[in-house]
């Protein structure tokens, strides 16, 4: 429907229709008031409150990481699957294969 003809069929609907006497006087001064009042929502203040919440969320878990870091009781035990041995091995075996060949 073209919208410029439902505009002219709806202003003719409301001017064939008187308007009542149940509207308060000045209601919509009061509409508009409240309108202009209200306050628009600021999409930096929505990001940084998202952002804040991230962050907290983050440190959370790296001190739950942390802790759980520092008192696992099988951290002090190096078995053959000990992935920090492993990258070890492998970042020094180059040193190692220098060191033999001279």
């Amino acid at each position: 429907m073209n919208l410029a003809e439902l505009q002219k069929k709806l202003i003719a609907a409301a001017r064939a229709h008187a308007p009542g006497d149940q509207v308060p006087y000045a209601f919509e001064k009061r509409v508009t008031a409240l309108l202009a009042a209200r306050v628009a929502p600021d999409p930096a203040g929505l990001w940084v409150r998202g952002l804040w919440r991230a962050a907290v969320s983050c440190v959370a878990v790296t001190l739950l990481l942390g802790a759980w870091t520092v008192f696992n009781p099988a951290a002090g035990t190096a078995t053959p699957d000990d992935l920090s041995q492993n990258f070890e091995n492998a970042l020094l075996a180059s040193v190692d294969q220098n060191d033999q060949a001279q």
